[in-house]
């Protein structure tokens, strides 16, 4: 489907980001898809399927919420797809911003105290 990975941040502008940066970045951008895609399907569930899929999540099973999707919600891979483009545009257009706070962060870690 897609991978969240080194050539994603470069898509994104991102890729001078420092490695632990671009970590944090990925986890960023995963937590948000993940996010959106949920509030997304679950505006569209009933209480009963909200409930059941639930179920799945609160035991962890990975594996059974995404077959409870493709049976129940055979359309959430474009739900997927089209929030993973939103998220990339925003970011594009922040991407300066990003690298620039980025960078100003990390070099004021690196430089010594000043006396």
């Amino acid at each position: 489907m897609f991978q969240l990975d080194n050539n994603l941040l470069i898509e994104l502008g991102l890729g001078d980001l420092p490695a632990a940066e671009k970590n944090k970045m990925l986890a960023h951008i995963y937590e948000t898809l993940e996010l959106r895609v949920g509030m997304n399907l679950a505006e569209q569930m009933t209480d009963a399927q909200l409930d059941e899929f639930e179920s799945f999540i609160d035991k962890n099973d990975e594996k059974g919420a995404l077959n409870w999707l493709e049976t129940n919600f055979p359309h959430y891979k474009k739900v997927v797809a089209d929030e993973l483009a939103k998220l990339k545009n925003e970011i594009k257009a922040q991407a300066p911003q990003i690298l620039e706070a980025t960078h100003h962060e990390v070099g004021t870690e690196q430089q010594p105290p000043a006396p």
